[in-house]
C-alpha cells in the first residue's frame, strides 16, 4: 500500500511545529527580584538541556540555544514520502556585572531554563549623563 499525502496533511505539521512558530517571541524571559537574588525564567520549548549553552564574559551572561532536527516519514515499502529538516538558533544576553561562574546556578526542566543570580555581583546602572550638543 502506498501512502500519498494530500496537500492539507503535508502542511498540517508544519504550522503546529513549535520550532516553526518561533518568531520575535523566542526566549521569553521573566526576571523576578527576590530577597538575595534575581531569578531569570526563560521559555525554551522544543529544546533539550544539551542544546543550551550559557557563557559569562565581560560582565554579560550570554544564553544561546541551537537545534538541528531531521524528520523522515516513510511508507510501508521504506520509500520516503516526506522529509523535513529544521535548523535554528536563538540567543540573548544580560548584563550581570562583576560575577563569577560559580555564583550562577541554573536548571532546566520541561522547556524552562531557570537561572539564579546573587544580587551582590550585579552593579546598579549609573545615572544617565547627557552631553550638550553645541
Amino acid at each position: 500500500m502506498k501512502f500519498y499525502p494530500t496537500m492539507n496533511t503535508v502542511f498540517d505539521d508544519l504550522f503546529y511545529d513549535p520550532f516553526m512558530s518561533r518568531s520575535g517571541n523566542n526566549m521569553r524571559t521573566d526576571i523576578i527580584e527576590k530577597e538575595n537574588e534575581y531569578e531569570l525564567s526563560m521559555e525554551l520549548p522544543g529544546f533539550n538541556k544539551e542544546d543550551i549553552r550559557m557563557e559569562l564574559k565581560d560582565g554579560y551572561l550570554m544564553i544561546s540555544a541551537n537545534k538541528n532536527t531531521d524528520n523522515d516519514v516513510k511508507d510501508d515499502e521504506g520509500h520516503i514520502v516526506r522529509r523535513e529538516r529544521y535548523q535554528g538558533s536563538c540567543s540573548r544576553s544580560f548584563y550581570v556585572g562583576d560575577m563569577k561562574e560559580e555564583d550562577i546556578k541554573a536548571s532546566f526542566n520541561n522547556g524552562e531554563l531557570k537561572v539564579s543570580l546573587p544580587k551582590t555581583g550585579i552593579k546598579k546602572a549609573e545615572e544617565k549623563k547627557y552631553i550638550e550638543i553645541q
